[in-house]
């Protein structure tokens, strides 16, 4: 059992960053790949991100990449997503989520076994 606990979020200026932080309790968390997720309002959960339990295979959206960076340090137990120049369509709820096995390319949520509650991100234009 996994539990995850998101933080970071809030309001922030277009171009702006933010880091959000997950944190997982249980010690079998470095055994899991971790994923970030995000939902707009009245939009599907979409895929952000996701690494291996190593830390060292990593897959970004398109709309991301270049501008998100996701880490993690396992002996914090914590999956960081590191946003930078941030934009008005990045608004969102966002979610960190493991699942047992890494997979490249997009994730679907339906793929993943633990959720933590989600933290908002505003970007003011």
């Amino acid at each position: 059992q996994v539990q995850l606990v998101e933080s970071g979020g809030g309001l922030v200026q277009a171009g702006g960053s933010l880091r959000l932080s997950c944190a997982a309790s249980g010690r079998t968390f470095s055994s899991y790949a971790m994923g970030w997720f995000r939902q707009a309002p009245g939009k599907e959960r979409e895929f952000v991100a996701v690494n291996s339990w190593s830390g060292g295979s990593t897959y970004y959206a398109d709309s991301v990449k270049g501008r998100f960076t996701i880490s993690r340090d396992n002996a914090k137990n914590t999956v960081y997503l590191q946003m930078n120049s941030l934009k008005p369509e990045d608004t969102a709820v966002y979610y960190c989520a493991a699942r047992k096995a890494y997979i490249s390319g997009t994730n679907y949520p339906t793929t993943y076994d633990y959720w933590g509650q989600g933290t908002q991100v505003t970007v003011s234009s």
